[in-house]
Formats: C-alpha cells, structure tokens, sequence
C-alpha cells in the first residue's frame, strides 16, 4: 500500500473517519474482507489511486499492508471521468462539492469535454453548467446548500437577483420558506416586464434570443479553449476566468429566454 500514491484530482480529499458510513465501511471490510479491488494506474515510482479512495483508506486504517488492485493504463481525463462518475452515482457529493469537481474538470480539460462527461455520468450538460453556476453565490448561501437548509435549485433562483438583494432574499427564503415557484413569482413581479404586443407573436422571439445565444455559448466555448494556450500563466489565468464569468452570464440568460418563451408560448394558447 505504500507504493500507492492519492490523485491529484481526488474529487474528496477529506474523509471524516468519525462518520458513521466511514466506520460501517471499515467494519464490512474487516468482517467480510475487500469485495471489490481499489482502480490504480501506473506512475513513475509507484501507482496512483483512481477509484476506492473510501475503501483504501478504510483499509489504511486497518492498517493492512496489502491491498487487492485492478491495474488500469488510462490518462489524466479518464481518471478524472471515473472518479466523479463513481462519487455521482454513490450520490457523496453535495451540489457545492459537484460544481467545484465540475469546475476543476474545465480548467484543467476544457469545456469541450463537458458532453463527453455528461454522458458517463449520466446527466445533461446543462445540469453541469447549473452546477457551476452555484459557486458564482456567496460564501454563507453555498453553505446552506451544503447543510441543506436550501436547495440547488432554490440557490439556481437566488442567482437571478443582484449581489445585493441576494442576502436579504436568502434570509427571507431561510425564515419564509419561500419555494421555488414563489422565488420566481417575486422575480417577476419585481422587474414588472412590459406586455409586447401580441401581433408580432412574442414566443416566437424569445425562440429566436434562445437560439442566438445558444450560437453565442457555443463561440464562447472556442474562445476558452483557445485562451487557455495562453503561455503566460497570469495572462492565462485571468483570461480564463473572464470568459468562464461571461459564459456563465449568457447560460443565464438562455434560462431566462426558455423560460419567456414557454410562458410566452402558454398564453397564447389561452
């Protein structure tokens, strides 16, 4: 076991080895032995861990100087995939702990991958893209999702008010219990949209802002592949993240734009 390194794209580094599930893992194991081997991959001097992080350390703590392995010849992405894929479908992660894996799968691999990883862990890529969007909220409204005082999607809505309205409505949200429907009710009634007129059939524009935009993100996806060839490391950095920002402004507004344009397409068939 010593010759087994962690990843450095460990999606949980941290395992609380007081947590009942932990102790009850390492119990199993010790009563009924390793049932299924830790992935590794080979690295110069040793192996690096790419799935099992749980069971490797549950048997580090039984302080077994073996562990069975299933040796695998794959690359940085590859392991990257199958460790969020694994932590996904054991449901480990918070939403908040998804979007900075998520995150992290972008800059270190690009948005283009977003699809290929979309289909291994069995989401859309829009379900990733919301993900991220949550780290764009303060510190204290992450925390009431990761303590699921709120939900993802209740912290979706908060994303839709300025930085400044966002606290006084999360403490409203949190005493209130406003749901989500009525978060987007006190959304709308706020900015009070003026009534097109119906002759130029409104759903049919809001179509049309949807698909533009969506060319837009599309464009925006080749701007951040092309920005992080950047040599220069701050240069490549601080680019990185404008166009990250910015993208995740116009994915916004493709949610607003869906959203105009069913409610658009409802009262015309009222």
């Amino acid at each position: 076991m010593r010759m087994i390194r962690p990843s450095p794209f460990e999606v949980r580094q941290k395992i609380d080895k007081n947590d009942p599930d932990f102790k009850s893992l390492t119990k199993s194991i010790n009563e009924h032995g390793l049932l299924q081997p830790i992935l590794i991959r080979p690295i110069q001097h040793g192996f690096e861990l790419v799935a099992g992080y749980r069971r490797f350390e549950a048997c580090k703590t039984l302080r077994w100087r073996f562990i069975q392995c299933k040796i695998s010849d794959i690359s940085d992405k590859q392991a990257y995939e199958i460790q969020i894929s694994e932590n996904i479908q054991r449901k480990a992660l918070n939403p908040i702990e998804e979007a900075e894996a998520f995150k992290k799968y972008v800059e270190e691999f690009g948005w283009g991958g977003i699809a290929e990883l979309a289909q291994k862990i069995n989401k859309s890529s829009e379900y990733i893209s919301h993900r991220m969007q949550l780290l764009r909220l303060d510190s204290l409204a992450r925390q009431q999702i990761i303590h699921k005082s709120i939900s993802a999607s209740q912290g979706m809505e908060l994303l839709g008010f300025s930085t400044q309205e966002q606290p006084v409505l999360l403490d409203r949200m949190l005493k209130e219990q406003l749901t989500v429907k009525q978060m987007r009710k006190i959304r709308s009634e706020k900015k009070n949209p003026k009534t097109l007129d119906n002759k130029i059939k409104p759903w049919k524009l809001a179509r049309k802002s949807t698909l533009i935009l969506k060319i837009t993100l599309t464009k925006m996806d080749s701007l951040i592949d092309e920005a992080k060839k950047i040599q220069d490391d701050k240069s490549r950095n601080q680019m990185v993240s404008y166009l990250m920002d910015a993208r995740y402004k116009i994915h916004e507004m493709i949610d607003s734009s869906l959203k105009v344009q069913k409610e658009k397409l409802r009262s015309s068939r009222l």
